[in-house]
């Protein structure tokens, strides 16, 4: 058994009860905008005579961010479990149009208070240095003009999660999701793949001018709001916004190339050895996800619950912490796991900042991708639990390098405890190989969508044509180099619009080849010493946000680095560990 986590986070991953409130009242509801102003007046009125004062306002701040933050996040939550409830796509619309708007300049008031008073000096500065390089950074992007166009945005994204969650098809008589329809990929008569596939494609097909449509209409949006704020392009102001302050988009451009020159080479090899043991003269994109022995699909798990008994299991056995956190999201019901029509796609951990305890959605359909989801997802709730006791809101939010470090390397760390989910020797060789098989494939695919949307925002006028164009131009660059696509030619220009990141949250993405990195790095370091390298992942993740990303990873063990050379060195890792399989 591993060490265990240290007393005070062991004594929070079982706590169902929120901590009592210092600044609202109990009661207290976000209900409308009458309700909260009083609040935000008292904050923005507030006489602050010394910095022990200017401390306490900043946790009774950070405390009515954290309860409009939690009630966003239901309403969100609720939405997505059934985006075809005209209830809850009206709360969460209400929320986006009526309460955000009117708290953007209250929230800059109070930016302008902090970063104006005589007392912030006297505040610790290690302590506070990220948060106040935030707020900084938050009152040099704030333009009063973008606070309506941050409204529509909100609203129009809304229209990508309602139109992909409805979409099914019938195969075989039975209507079914996406999702499910896409296991029939893994199903060994090939046949029954294409038929999957082109039914999947040819779905996807039909929606694909409003969906092109409504992608343009938020490329001009974002593109104003970078000009209302003073940037060239979208991508430069979102590189602001994120909080970029490690690297540049010069270097994402080098960490393209590195991908392109280490992992693809890689992935042609792989895809080579696929279709020798296929014994197929030519792979197809249907060929991708099925097991080249011939067997029938993995199948882990039939039910949701089931899925989340075995996953508790694992995290047992790597740390009862680790269990206890999944326990207490069961206990919660803070748990949304199977497929079903109507669900928004895609999946999530989503932090609950008041209750320190968040919630998980995904759409599983029993198939080895859903138990790896799982173990993603959880590792982001073990995050979630591990920064609930950090005293500011802000400080439980470390930017997408170092969250999704979290739910990456839970992937890795937690392999040798996947009998639970395959018993069976040999099938828990083909899950193992599998994965790390899409460890190399996650690398071309960020590359891919993250030198897609540079290119998107560096030419906001281009056209659809001009769009589709790019896109098979990046896709060939790095995917699917030695895997015919005759007669298909009409689905590829449209790829891109399953990447629901495009949509919903614009360049977040490269941060998942960097988190690889680091994942695969933290894996290396498990491998060598269980015991240290879990702490020291643990010890990471506990910082939160309260240090930079490069300091967070050096507490991992590991290094904030996507060099050519580190790059190639981690790649060969994971292939020599594929080797022993």
């Amino acid at each position: 058994m591993m060490d265990s986590a240290p007393e005070i986070l062991a004594a929070t991953a079982t706590d169902t009860q929120r901590p009592p409130r210092q600044y609202l009242p109990e009661s207290f509801l976000v209900t409308d905008w009458a309700a909260l102003e009083p609040y935000f007046l008292e904050l923005r009125d507030r006489a602050i005579t010394s910095a022990a004062a200017l401390e306490r306002w900043l946790l009774d701040r950070s405390e009515l961010e954290s309860v409009l933050s939690e009630d966003l996040a239901w309403r969100y939550i609720r939405m997505t479990c059934d985006t075809q409830d005209q209830g809850r796509v009206e709360a969460f619309q209400y929320f986006v149009s009526e309460i955000e708007p009117t708290v953007a300049p209250y929230d800059h008031a109070l930016n302008e208070k902090m970063i104006g008073s005589e007392f912030l000096a006297g505040l610790d500065p290690q302590r506070y240095r990220i948060f106040t390089r935030s707020v900084r950074q938050a009152l040099e992007l704030y333009r009063a003009e973008n606070i309506p166009l941050k409204t529509e945005i909100s609203t129009r994204q809304q229209q990508y999660a309602a139109t992909v969650g409805a979409m099914t098809v019938t195969l075989d008589g039975e209507e079914m999701t996406l999702p499910r329809a896409a296991d029939r990929l893994k199903n060994p008569d090939r046949s029954v793949r294409e038929q999957a596939y082109r039914a999947i494609q040819a779905r996807r097909l039909q929606d694909s001018q409003p969906l092109d449509q409504l992608f343009t209409e938020l490329v001009g949006l974002r593109h104003q709001m970078a000009l209302n704020a003073g940037f060239a392009n979208f991508r430069d102001y979102m590189f602001a916004a994120l909080g970029r302050f490690d690297y540049t988009a010069q270097e994402c451009f080098a960490f393209h190339r590195a991908i392109r020159e280490t992992v693809v080479p890689l992935i042609d090899d792989l895809n080579l050895e696929r279709r020798q043991d296929l014994n197929l003269p030519e792979l197809r994109p249907w060929d991708l996800d099925v097991d080249v022995s011939g067997k029938a699909p993995l199948r882990p798990f039939g039910t949701g619950a089931e899925l989340l008994d075995k996953t508790i299991t694992v995290f047992q056995r790597l740390d009862p912490y680790l269990g206890d956190c999944l326990r207490t999201m069961r206990t919660m019901g803070h748990l949304d796991l199977e497929s079903r029509k109507g669900k928004a796609p895609g999946g999530y951990n989503y932090p609950l900042d008041e209750t320190g305890v968040p919630f998980i959605f995904m759409n599983a359909t029993s198939s080895l991708r859903d138990v790896i989801t799982m173990l993603h997802e959880g590792g982001h709730a073990v995050h979630s639990f591990l920064t609930r006791t950090l005293p500011l809101s802000a400080d439980k939010h470390p930017p997408s390098e170092v969250a999704e470090l979290a739910s990456m390397s839970m992937e890795l760390i937690s392999m040798d405890q996947w009998d639970l989910f395959f018993p069976d020797a040999d099938e828990l060789r083909r899950a193992r190989k599998t994965h790390l098989e899409s460890v190399l494939e996650t690398f071309p695919w960020v590359a891919t969508i993250d030198k897609f949307q540079h290119w998107i925002y560096e030419n906001p006028e281009h056209t659809e044509a001009q769009r589709h164009a790019r896109w098979v131009e990046v896709f060939d660059e790095f995917n699917q180099r030695t895997v015919g696509w005759q007669g298909l030619e009409q689905f590829k220009p449209y790829l891109w619009q399953k990447q629901l990141h495009l949509y919903e949250v614009p360049f977040y993405y490269i941060e998942y080849a960097m988190a690889q990195l680091g994942a695969i790095a933290v894996w290396r370091n498990f491998r060598l010493n269980p015991t240290q390298g879990l702490a020291a992942y643990k010890r990471a993740l506990a910082l939160g946000y309260t240090a930079p990303i490069g300091d967070i990873y050096a507490a991992a063990g590991i290094r904030f680095d996507f060099s050519t050379a580190y790059l190639r060195t981690l790649a060969d890792f994971v292939r020599e560990e594929m080797a022993k399989l």
